[in-house]
């Protein structure tokens, strides 16, 4: 299994957007090769020019394929359109993207069997445009979906079941433990669905989590999601990811931690 460590953009959004170039030039001096980026549609060619110019890749994206309208980070709606599939892959390919990963979907959106088999129709038309352009698509989970319990099986497991085998999913193990779910049992029942995870760590802390953004996450390694054991799980894993929802410390900092644990995990064949 060849993993790649990779850094979500959104973790830096206010530096990015404050100076997008200087902010990715620090991404490499950080150590990262390989970047997943967010919100790229509207800024495909200035974020393919300073890729390059920074020797940076991605080959993974976040952008709303089964949503109408943009959804905030805190699970709020908006009544901002998204741009259609044919749009975001038409971005994905000038910055050399082959998977576009749904970042979200609405909590309300898990309470009911037909409306998870409505996201799986969604995400499945999406596949089938992108399979004729050679980008593949997926789903990222937070916490509400693996709450979503329908008979002893959560809703993103519902998901996955409907889900066109070209569908992948990538899995953030912190959302996933914070849902009280051992995200090593469930990478083990997944299998080859999963191709990412956002090696997200925290303390799971009772009174940091209820807090948004959440106040109790850290470098990967230094909290107690099983990060290793859950990326060991994955068979077809190929990126794993650092993210920080929120950090208090400095975040570059943190980030940098992130990459030589899990780059040091790769090596030492831990992982």
């Amino acid at each position: 299994m060849t993993v790649t460590t990779s850094i979500q953009l959104f973790t830096i959004k206010a530096a990015l957007d404050a100076d997008l170039d200087g902010t990715l030039a620090r991404v490499a001096d950080a150590g990262f090769t390989t970047v997943e980026p967010y919100d790229f549609v509207r800024r495909a060619p200035q974020l393919a020019e300073a890729f390059a110019a920074h020797g940076l890749v991605a080959p993974s994206g976040h952008a709303f394929l089964a949503s109408t309208s943009f959804v905030n980070p805190d699970g709020s709606g908006t009544t901002l359109p998204v741009p259609t599939p044919d749009e975001v892959f038409d971005a994905a390919e000038v910055l050399g993207m082959g998977t576009v990963i749904d970042p979200y979907t609405a909590p309300a959106r898990w309470e009911s069997l037909d409306d998870i088999a409505e996201t799986a129709r969604l995400l499945n038309a999406a596949a089938e445009i992108g399979a004729a352009r050679g980008i593949r698509v997926g789903y990222h989970n937070h916490a509400h979906e693996l709450e979503a319990n329908f008979d002893g099986t959560s809703g993103l497991e519902v998901l996955a079941a409907q889900l066109d085998p070209r569908v992948v999913l990538e899995i953030d193990l912190y959302w996933v433990a914070r849902a009280g779910v051992d995200p090593v049992a469930l990478l083990e029942r997944l299998g080859d669905r999963v191709i990412a995870v956002h090696a997200k760590d925290g303390t799971l802390d009772p009174e940091a989590v209820t807090a948004y953004p959440p106040a109790d996450q850290v470098p990967a390694g230094q909290g107690v999601v099983p990060l290793v054991a859950a990326i060991a799980a994955a068979p077809a894993l190929e990126l794993a990811i650092v993210e920080f929802d929120h950090y208090n410390g400095d975040l570059f900092e943190a980030v940098e931690q992130s990459r030589v644990f899990l780059d040091g995990a790769l090596a030492e064949g831990a992982i």
